[in-house]
């Protein structure tokens, strides 16, 4: 039965935001009285904590898919729909997040630490949200975004002061066991550990957690045994505790060759940046196992070689508990001062939001070919989030996004793109949404027809003064004055006759 797990995939679903809604205030004596559509509710959030309490990822092993509740939509008479509850996920502290590719995007190795890995989708806007001066009726209202949706990897990293490092059966759980309140699983065959133990030691003021690490072989920063997946946990302990076994059986081994061994590995295997190397972290060897004569002959052998190594080296029985007090106050000892040089080191630089610069690019536009011809492709958060807010089966609401994205300027980046009238615009990543670009007229240059070199809108307009305004006046006039003489002498030369003037003198006679 599994009972410890460190490393899960997570499948999370974030909720989705409701849509707005579309409806009309009707009062008596008002059948129309305006827009009162409401908003909809943003969906939950899925939430990580570094909770204190929690040891294990056990709990997302069997059910490795969490979802979170939608967003409401939005209802008529300005009432805007419920928002989703955020789902928070406890993890224990020191766990590493991922993402699909591996890369890293949260460490919580701090308790209380909050990360979001995934987002809930936006609530829509209502056509009361819409409403303008120049639209008072929108017949139509925004739709809700979707919420993330993927897989993460979660990564537990132990956080201890002091790693027990060594060969299966070199008897570090019995020396955890021994030294504090934990009792690991104990047996006589190599790797009965399968995942790391924790304990916390008192030695007089000294007080300290101890991280019983899986068996390491030689290869195992290769991947071979479990030390792949478990030297990881000795990324964040302060000090390492190498466990030799004197009394081994094997032929070929002992204890310096077995430190040999260990610390070839230790040396393989890379930390994150910007900590310290495994091998340059303080280290302390133990002899164990010698309440057995022929390992103590052998310990009282091998102990100068290491001393000329530089290693502090401590006799130890878990059996009988030789040597445990001492090795308990030395551990203690490089614990505290890890701990002072921590404390005066230089604090983690804070994370300093700074406001979107307003030079951004909100989007681009590349030209991809293809089988069926050259495509336009519109990349970005805004153009995409406005697509998915768009309720294709209103013409309104497309006329809405068109005025949109011409006023981001994506329109007059595809024509510098090469896009002309008719052209396949896809907007957002893979198969997006497809668009047969009309371009927007935003002039009256394209009816102009005047000479080349020319442009009517260019032409002075320059306003007339006094005298030629009274000029002309004359000219107007003189031009009518002339147009009746000339009437009038083609009239009395016969050749049109006045009917009016005749009736005149008919009735006279």
């Amino acid at each position: 039965m599994v009972s410890f797990v460190d490393e899960v995939r997570l499948f999370v679903k974030a909720g989705h935001g409701g849509n707005g809604c579309v409806s009309v205030r009707r009062e008596k004596f008002k059948p129309l009285a305006g827009p009162d559509g409401g908003n909809g509710g943003n969906g939950g959030d899925i939430v990580l904590v570094a909770d204190p309490q929690v040891t294990t990822l056990l709990a997302y092993h069997g059910r490795p898919h969490r979802t979170s509740p939608n967003g409401q939509p939005g209802m008529g008479d300005n009432r805007s729909g419920s928002t989703g509850e955020d789902v928070e996920l406890p993890v224990p502290v020191g766990t590493v997040v991922k993402d699909a590719d591996g890369t890293e995007l949260a460490d919580l190795d701090e308790p209380g630490m909050r990360f979001v890995v995934a987002e809930g989708g936006q609530g829509g806007l209502g056509n009361a949200a819409l409403a303008t001066t120049k639209r008072k009726a929108p017949g139509f209202a925004l739709l809700g975004t979707p919420g993330f949706e993927g897989e993460v990897t979660l990564e537990l990293k132990t956080i201890a002061d002091v790693a027990l490092v060594g060969y299966p059966s070199a008897g570090k759980s019995s020396l955890i066991a021994a030294m504090s309140a934990a009792r690991p699983k104990i047996a006589d065959y190599p790797f009965t550990t399968l995942h790391p133990n924790l304990g916390v030691v008192q030695a007089g003021d000294h007080r300290f957690t101890v991280a019983d690490v899986p068996g390491l072989i030689e290869g195992a920063s290769e991947g071979k045994g479990l030390g792949l997946d478990f030297l990881r946990h000795v990324e964040r302990c302060s000090a390492l505790l190498h466990v030799l076994d004197c009394a081994t059986l094997d032929p070929g081994r002992d204890p310096i060759s077995d430190l040999d061994v260990i610390l070839g590995e230790l040396a393989a295997y890379p930390v994150p940046e910007g900590q310290k190397p495994l091998l340059e972290r303080p280290q302390l060897v133990a002899l164990n196992k010698v309440d057995v004569p022929e390992a103590r002959d052998l310990a009282e052998f091998v102990k100068p070689e290491l001393e000329a190594r530089g290693y502090r080296v401590f006799e130890i029985s878990t059996v009988s508990h030789e040597g445990l007090r001492q090795l308990g106050f030395a551990l203690g000892e490089l614990v505290d001062t890890a701990r002072r040089e921590a404390a005066e080191a230089p604090a983690v630089p804070r994370i300093v939001m700074r406001p979107r610069a307003v030079d951004a690019v909100e989007f681009t536009v590349r030209a991809e070919g293809g089988s069926y011809g050259t495509i336009y492709r519109v990349l970005g958060a805004k153009p995409q989030r406005w697509v998915a807010q768009t309720d294709f089966t209103n013409d309104e609401a497309v006329g809405y996004l068109a005025d949109r994205l011409a006023r981001l300027g994506v329109e007059d980046q595809l024509v510098r793109a090469g896009a002309v009238a008719g052209s396949t615009v896809v907007i957002g990543p893979g198969s997006g949404v497809v668009f047969d670009w009309e371009p927007t007229l935003t002039s009256t240059a394209e009816l102009i027809t005047a000479p080349r070199g020319t442009d009517t809108r260019l032409d002075e307009n320059r306003r007339a003064t006094r005298a030629e305004r009274r000029e002309a006046y004359f000219d107007r006039m003189d031009a009518k004055a002339e147009a009746r003489a000339e009437l009038e002498r083609e009239r009395e030369a016969g050749i049109w006759a006045d009917d009016r003037h005749d009736d005149e003198e008919d009735g006279e006679g």
